[in-house]
C-alpha cells in the first residue's frame, strides 16, 4: 500500500578509429592538443544533452493512491452521525469506487455494503466482501449504485436474501473498494448510494467473522430505518463529479 528507476543520462561515446585504419605517429605536443580538444567536446556534448528527467516509476505492482491526484473525482458527504468519502476511477468500461465510512457519532453503526445471505449462500460472493451493487438506470443514460437493506420481497423467497451488514464503533473509520462493469452499455453519469444506520442488537444476529470483516445479519425492517447517504453524479467521460 521498490527501488526507484536510476535517472542518470548516458554519457556520449567518443567513436574509436577502425583497426584497418593506420596514422603515423604524433608528436608529444600533438598528442597533449589531441588529448585536450578530446575532453573539451565531451564536455560540451554534455552540457548540451538534455538533462534527464526524475522518475516517479518504480518497479514490481504499483500501489493504488489513497487519493486521487484532484479533488475533482473525490466525493464528501456528511450525514448524522457519518462521513462518507468516495474516490471514483474510470478503468475502461468498468467503474472502481474506493471510499472510507468514519462513524463521527456516539452509537454503534451497521453498514450494509455486504451484499446478503442469499448471494453467499449461491456463492455469488463470499461472506465478508463488498457486495455487488444494485443497478438502476435512470434517464437513460445515467445509473445508480447502491449497497443497502433491502425488504423482505413478496412472495418470500425460500431462501430470503437477509441483509448482511458490518458494524462500526464510534470513532471508528473504515476503508473498502469495489469495482463495476456489469452494464450493457457504460453510461454518461454514474451515482453511487450506501445505506447505514444505528446498530440495534435486537435486529441483528448470527454474527460470521470467517470472511474478510465480521458481518451481521440484519432485520428485514432496516430498509425502512437506516440513512442512504449518495454522492453527486459522476460523468464518466470527463472523469469528474459534478458540483
Amino acid at each position: 500500500m521498490q527501488a526507484a528507476t536510476s535517472t542518470r543520462g548516458v554519457f556520449p561515446m567518443i567513436p574509436k578509429a577502425p583497426a584497418s585504419t593506420v596514422r603515423a605517429p604524433r608528436s608529444r605536443p600533438q598528442v597533449h592538443a589531441a588529448w585536450r580538444l578530446t575532453i573539451a567536446m565531451s564536455c560540451l556534448v554534455g552540457a548540451l544533452a538534455p538533462a534527464p528527467a526524475l522518475s516517479s516509476h518504480t518497479s514490481g505492482t504499483p500501489e493504488r493512491s489513497a487519493m486521487p491526484p484532484t479533488d475533482s473525482a473525490r466525493a464528501h458527504v456528511e450525514a448524522d452521525g457519518v462521513v462518507l468519502e468516495a474516490i471514483f476511477v474510470r478503468e475502461g468500461a468498468a467503474l472502481r469506487v474506493d471510499y472510507r465510512l468514519r462513524n463521527t457519532g456516539t452509537q454503534a453503526l451497521v453498514v450494509f455494503d455486504r451484499g446478503d445471505r442469499h448471494a453467499v449462500l449461491t456463492r455469488r460472493q463470499k461472506t465478508g466482501d463488498v457486495g455487488v451493487p444494485r443497478l438502476e438506470t435512470r434517464d437513460g443514460d445515467r445509473a445508480v449504485l447502491s449497497h443497502v437493506a433491502r425488504a423482505l420481497p413478496t412472495p418470500t423467497p425460500t431462501v430470503p436474501p437477509t441483509p448482511l451488514a458490518r458494524r462500526v464503533h464510534p470513532g471508528e473509520q473504515v476503508d473498502a473498494s469495489f469495482a463495476f462493469a456489469n452494464w450493457l452499455d457504460a453510461p454518461a453519469q454514474v451515482q453511487w448510494c450506501i445505506g447505514v444506520a444505528v446498530a440495534d442488537d435486537a435486529r441483528l444476529s448470527s454474527p460470521d467473522a470467517t470472511g474478510a470483516v465480521e458481518v451481521w445479519q440484519a432485520d428485514f425492517g432496516y430498509a425502512d430505518d437506516q440513512q442512504v447517504l449518495c454522492t453527486p453524479w459522476f460523468d464518466m467521460a470527463r472523469g469528474t463529479f459534478e458540483r
